[in-house]
């Protein structure tokens, strides 16, 4: 043999008679975070919040979520937002989301005896991707942090 047909040999790969099917892929369902906005807040969030301070030992815990301006002095004039507003007796927290996405800018208020909120914070800002189990570890942490849920 020359050379020439070794090569040719070599690179020759042999033939599959038998064709293997690829199995099916399993269809994943989709995260509860690519839901649409409103219904993931109402059907997800709100409820595993309020669980979630209700295992803290907060009692008559009450969320709403709604669509209102940021009562905040300066942001009169900015353009209606979607809020989850939280009510726990004398003591008030607001979380603002500026865009409708869960993935979007996110504000912080709070506030006690009905007064209205004098500041706003940004929320969730180093978060890349939010899921359902960050946004309530995060509204926890920042309620701590004002002392609302255990007593330093």
């Amino acid at each position: 043999m020359t050379e020439e047909t070794k090569a040719t040999e070599t690179k020759k790969k042999p033939e599959v008679t038998d064709a293997k099917v690829a199995p099916a892929k399993k269809v994943k369902p989709p995260a509860l975070e690519d839901k649409p906005f409103t219904e993931f807040m109402e059907q997800h969030f709100t409820p595993t919040l309020k669980t979630a301070l209700e295992k803290q030992g907060l009692q008559d815990v009450k969320l709403d979520f709604k669509k209102a301006k940021i009562p905040v002095m300066g942001f009169e004039s900015n353009p209606e937002c979607w809020q989850v507003i939280g009510n726990l007796k004398t003591r008030q927290f607001s979380l603002y989301f500026l865009e409708e996405n869960i993935n979007g800018q996110k504000a912080f208020s709070c506030t006690t005896d009905d007064k209205k909120p004098s500041t706003i914070e940004s929320f969730m800002i180093d978060e890349r991707k939010a899921s359902l189990d960050l946004m309530v570890l995060f509204t926890l942490k920042r309620l701590n942090g004002q002392k609302w849920l255990a007593r330093n």
